[in-house]
């Protein structure tokens, strides 16, 4: 699922007119009670939402959707402040075609409650999409359909779809999530040490000249769909661990790459978060936390 590019403006200024702007987080709406999914649906059920999400995201066009840089805290030194319609969490950037090699992460799949609207959210970690057109991910969905929540495993070479892979997957589910490359040849992997049926491994090729590999990203994600972006299932927080990258060769954490950006998911009018990352711990840690749904 790539970003979905729009608009964005670099500098201060930029920077503390959305600070202005966003200046609040907006609090849920009231009179909506949310329903955490305390019980396991059927397989039957499952089965139908897995379909009903396959036809969703048909059309998903995943890229980046920027808006103007800004955050709710202070970013650090070489961090740059991005805001987005439809991700949040942090990704490492190159102008250099082939600079980025692999990626990955860890994290404990979150509980969403649900209401009687249906909403998504998916957490991944992936190559490209930030400044160019492809993405190579994988991760976890969250599905609020017909009232209930449902998990599933998933893996995208974009621009072909999202695929489903594991159906099992349930809240408190220990995921490491991982996408590499050598050469043009890439490996998509992913383990549920709680319920291994849910993990997979996946190859795929790319030519250089279409994926590009000039960045790295760790990301809660609203998906786009066939009429626009999908509202941000009430996942409480995501807590992304043990985020590495490879970069000309070297590994290293999000903030040892010199170039690497903070991104805060913001509503359609500009004016609130539904989605923000906490600064960096250690370097290949934060924490996003789910603010409102659109």
């Amino acid at each position: 699922m790539r970003l979905l590019r729009f608009l964005l403006i670099a500098g201060s200024a930029g920077v503390a007119a959305l600070a202005l702007a966003v200046g609040s987080v907006h609090a849920a709406a009231p009179g909506l009670a949310r329903q955490p999914a305390s019980y396991r649906p059927s397989a039957r059920f499952l089965a139908e939402a897995r379909t009903a999400l396959v036809r969703y995201l048909h059309f998903d066009h995943p890229q980046i959707d920027f808006v103007h840089p800004g955050s709710a805290h202070a970013g650090l030194a070489g961090t740059s402040l991005v805001g987005s319609y439809n991700w949040s969490g942090y990704a490492d950037t190159s102008t250099v075609h082939g600079t980025f090699s692999k990626v990955s992460g860890q994290w404990t799949t979150p509980a969403v409650s649900c209401t009687s609207e249906d909403t998504l959210t998916s957490d991944w970690v992936g190559l490209d999409g930030l400044t160019d057109g492809t993405v190579e991910q994988d991760g976890t969905i969250s599905w609020c359909f017909e009232d209930r929540a449902t998990y599933f495993t998933w893996y995208e070479m974009y621009p072909a779809g999202t695929v489903e892979v594991g159906t099992s997957l349930e809240p408190g589910d220990k995921i490491t999530a991982t996408v590499s490359r050598v050469g043009t040849s890439y490996t998509l992997a992913l383990t549920d040490s709680t319920r291994p049926a849910n993990s997979f491994t996946k190859t795929a090729t790319c030519a250089a000249a279409t994926c590009l590999d000039t960045s790295a990203e760790w990301i809660a994600e609203r998906p786009a769909f066939a009429i626009g972006v999908t509202p941000l299932a009430a996942y409480g927080t995501w807590h992304l661990a043990a985020a590495t990258e490879t970069a000309a060769g070297t590994v290293g954490t999000i903030s040892s790459y010199a170039a690497n950006d903070e991104i805060l998911m913001v509503d359609a009018t500009d004016h609130y978060y539904l989605s923000t990352p906490s600064a960096l711990t250690g370097g290949n840690s934060f924490v996003a936390t789910w603010r409102d749904s659109y």
